[in-house]
C-alpha cells in the first residue's frame, strides 16, 4: 500500500511535513515498505543508543513495551499503513522532541512497569505524541482559547491570527485530517515565539516537555479546522456557532 495517496501536502496543517514526505512518496509508490524509506531519511538522527531506524511491526521482543524497546535499541516499529507514516514523519522533523518524549516514556515504564492505567505523566505524554499541537500566538489569542471564548479567539481577535501559528505535532491527530471533520480537535501547548524555523521549534518543544509541567495537565483543547485559513466554512462566523464543537466553558463546581 502506498501510504501517500492520503496526503495532500496543500493543506496548511501538513506544509512542515510536506517536502519531505514528498521525496519518499515515489519510493513508496513503487512499493517500498514505509520503514524502509523513512529509514533512508534519518541516518543523521542519532538516539543514546544508537542512529535511529524504523524496523518491521513485530521487531519488538513478546513482552517488552513499544517505548522501551525504542529507547533500549533506537529502533522503531513501523506498519505500512498512514499513522505509522505520519509517526515516522514526526521523528524525521523533530528529533529531539521525539527523542525526549521517548526518553519520559521509558523512564516511567523503567520506574513503574506497565500496569493497567498509564499514570498521569505517560497519559500526557501519549496524548501530547498523538493529539498534540503547538501554539505560537500572542497572550490574548491564548487567554480566549482558555476562556473557551470561541467568538473573541476566531472572530472578533481574528486579525490577532496573522501573528500566530499553530504546528500540528500528533501523528494520530495528522491521520485523521487526511479525511478533514468540523469536530477534530488538538489538545494544544502554548509556546510562544518557539515556532520560527525547524531548529528553534523542535528544541522549543522538547525543552516544553517538562513532567512538572505536563502533570499539571496544560492543554487546551483547539478544533483545528476554526484556525483562519485552514478552512474556507470558518469564513463565515455562524461556523463557530456549533456548541458541539465550540463547547462553552464547563461549569465550576460548587
Amino acid at each position: 500500500m502506498n501510504p501517500t495517496l492520503g496526503f495532500d501536502p496543500i493543506r496548511p496543517w501538513l506544509a512542515p511535513y510536506a517536502p519531505r514526505a514528498a521525496a519518499m512518496a515515489a519510493s513508496l509508490a513503487r512499493g517500498a515498505g514505509v520503514a524502509a524509506v523513512l529509514s533512508g531519511q534519518g541516518a543523521d538522527i542519532a538516539l543514546p543508543t544508537g542512529p535511529l531506524r524504523f524496523a518491521p511491526p513485530d521487531a519488538a521482543p513478546p513482552g517488552e513495551a513499544y517505548e522501551a524497546f525504542i529507547f533500549r535499541t533506537a529502533q522503531v516499529p513501523t506498519r505500512d499503513n498512514l499513522h505509522d507514516f505520519f509517526n515516522g514523519l514526526a521523528w524525521l522533523h523533530f528529533p529531539h522532541a521525539k527523542r525526549r518524549l521517548n526518553a519520559l516514556q521509558a523512564a516511567e515504564i523503567a520506574r513503574a512497569g506497565i500496569g493497567a492505567t498509564r499514570g498521569p505523566l505517560r497519559d500526557a505524554l501519549t496524548l501530547f505524541d498523538e493529539n498534540g499541537a503547538v501554539l505560537d500566538a500572542p497572550q490574548a489569542l491564548w487567554a480566549a482559547l482558555l476562556a473557551r471564548d470561541w467568538q473573541r479567539l476566531f472572530v472578533r481577535a481574528r486579525a490577532l491570527w496573522r501573528e500566530a501559528r499553530l504546528l500540528v505535532f500528533g501523528h494520530a491527530l495528522l491521520e485523521k485530517l487526511v479525511a478533514p471533520r468540523k469536530s477534530l480537535t488538538a489538545h494544544v501547548l502554548w509556546a510562544p515565539g518557539a515556532l520560527r524555523s525547524i531548529a528553534i521549534e523542535d528544541a522549543a518543544i522538547a525543552a516544553a516537555l517538562e513532567p512538572a509541567h505536563l502533570a499539571g495537565k496544560p492543554f487546551a483543547p483547539l478544533p483545528v479546522l476554526g484556525v483562519p485559513g485552514w478552512w474556507p466554512a470558518n469564513e463565515a462566523p455562524d461556523f463557530y456557532d456549533d456548541a458541539t464543537v465550540f463547547r462553552p466553558p464547563r461549569s465550576p463546581r460548587h
